[in-house]
């Protein structure tokens, strides 16, 4: 098939790009002077970097959204009179919403485009925070968090696979981590404002980052690898020749992509017949399983009831020490950014799963040691203390390979005529996952604490062994040439 068929044949037409960023880049790609003082744009990274930057915003929204009820919980709880069990549901709404989001998110990302995904996730979003900010009654409240998880379930698929499309292939494992970074600093965010401000103002606050991101898109290129799908071929060119640069010859990567659309059917449709091929089930178990084993590590548990933990290992500040886990969070996954092109997906998934084992065993012996010593010995301090170095560890080990890479890996392993429909069925086990996990840890933390941590320590475990059977190395490499080696 010609690189224009699907156009020609009268389907291409009907799916566009709903962000369409007007003609400036198509004329910087000719013209440099256009952008003024040109020599920063002509550095690939730094066009690259400020386009990962603009749609950054929207993990900072996702991470906000999933920190958001843990400094309100009182708050509102006492201002409209809640019972607990009406605000774990609202908690817990947000994934329920991201489950929707999940759904339809590959199917919008493929006809709209992904700048166009990533608006309408923004929309959504905005109309969920202004509910919860003026809600006088828990029905607004309910509708506030659905809509956020929405928006919240489009975006956690569009920006990693945005952000792969785009970066060059020596810096797209960093760029890829920037994802998770940006979840862990919204988090930090509700955190640190939730103590200042009370809940309605922080719904206020929620708002900024689609505000932000909303005008930001009109200003980057659409992925050039969609566009190329589309058959768009002047965009496509023009849209690779600003991101790596006005004086860049991308001649070489234009023909690879050329070859590799041309390469796929005309045909969109994906039969589950199929899927019984090897380059499609393949990558298509190895992304979900990294989402699924993700959340089956007991991260969200840890995360969002770490107060709860930290006042039953005899913590007195459970708030700060919350706060502080965020901080360490925040730095782990940076360090990730740093280190994932420079030792490799799977190592870094390898360490990253080994040291979570460890960090959880340390957790469930120390709590299960202290249902043998008295509450008032200096050995049920040191093992409160002991279960806390555990968790912090456990944070430290997820955010340095389980929290970044299986978002990379799954926006880098997905063939190009199953993306769509693929990376909505795994971000919606990961939802899904997310959901079953902060709905039963309450109820696990309090059957037992030790083996809730013993439980969450197993399925790490599998983990390891996980990657260590089936996950490849793709540092290094450019989309095309993961795709082709599942043939």
């Amino acid at each position: 098939m010609s690189f224009r068929e699907e156009g020609e044949d009268g389907r291409g037409d009907l799916r566009k790009p709903f962000l369409h960023t007007g003609s400036w880049y198509r004329m910087g790609s000719r013209q440099s002077s256009i952008m003024g003082s040109g020599q920063a744009i002509r550095d690939s990274s730094i066009s690259v970097l400020a386009c990962v930057l603009i749609v950054a915003l929207g993990p900072i929204q996702f991470g906000f959204t999933c920190g958001y009820s843990s400094p309100t919980q009182s708050a509102i709880t006492k201002d409209l009179k809640l019972t607990v069990s009406q605000f774990s549901l609202f908690g817990s709404l947000a994934n329920v919403g991201a489950m929707v989001g999940a759904i339809a998110s590959g199917q919008i990302a493929e006809y709209i485009g992904r700048k166009g995904s990533l608006m309408i996730a923004a929309i959504p979003n905005i109309i969920g925070w202004l509910a919860i900010s003026f809600a006088r009654d828990i029905s607004f409240l309910y509708m506030g968090r659905l809509l956020e998880g929405f928006g919240v379930g489009i975006i956690s698929y569009t920006v990693p696979v945005y952000i792969a499309e785009i970066a060059p292939q020596n810096l797209r494992g960093g760029l890829g981590s920037v994802n998770q970074l940006s979840v862990t600093i919204g988090i930090l965010l509700s955190y640190l404002l939730g103590l200042f401000v009370r809940w309605r103002v922080l719904a206020v606050l929620g708002i900024l980052p689609c505000l932000v991101l909303i005008p930001g898109l009109f200003f980057i290129p659409e992925s050039p690898r969609w566009l190329a799908k589309m058959g768009m071929t002047d965009d496509f060119e023009a849209s690779l020749q600003v991101l790596r640069g006005f004086d860049t010859d991308i001649t070489l990567e234009v023909n690879e992509i050329k070859r590799s659309v041309a390469s796929t059917s005309r045909r969109t449709a994906i039969r589950f017949a199929d899927l019984k091929l090897k380059r499609y089930w393949l990558p298509l178990m190895i992304g979900i399983g990294l989402l699924v084993f993700q959340q089956l590590s007991g991260i969200n548990g840890v995360i969002f009831y770490s107060t709860t933990i930290f006042e039953s290992a005899g913590i007195s500040s459970s708030n700060a020490a919350t706060v502080g886990v965020g901080v360490i969070q925040v730095i782990a996954t940076a360090i990730s950014t740093w280190l994932v092109d420079k030792t490799g997906r799977r190592l870094l998934l390898i360490v990253s799963s080994s040291g979570m084992v460890l960090s959880l065993l340390l957790v469930a012996v120390s709590f299960f040691s202290k249902g043998f010593v008295s509450e008032d010995s200096t050995a049920y301090g040191i093992f409160g203390i002991l279960s806390v170095v555990g968790v912090v560890c456990m944070v430290i080990a997820f955010s340095l390979g389980m929290g970044p890479i299986p978002w990379l890996i799954m926006s880098e392993i997905l063939p190009v005529k199953i993306k769509g429909l693929a990376g909505s069925v795994a971000t919606l086990a990961n939802w899904l996952l997310s959901w079953v996990i902060t709905m039963t840890a309450p109820l696990l933390l309090d059957w037992s604490s030790g083996g809730t941590f013993t439980l969450f320590m197993l399925m790490c475990a599998f983990t390891v062994l996980f990657v260590a059977i089936w996950v490849p190395e793709t540092k290094g490499k450019t989309l095309e040439e993961i795709q082709f080696s599942f043939r």
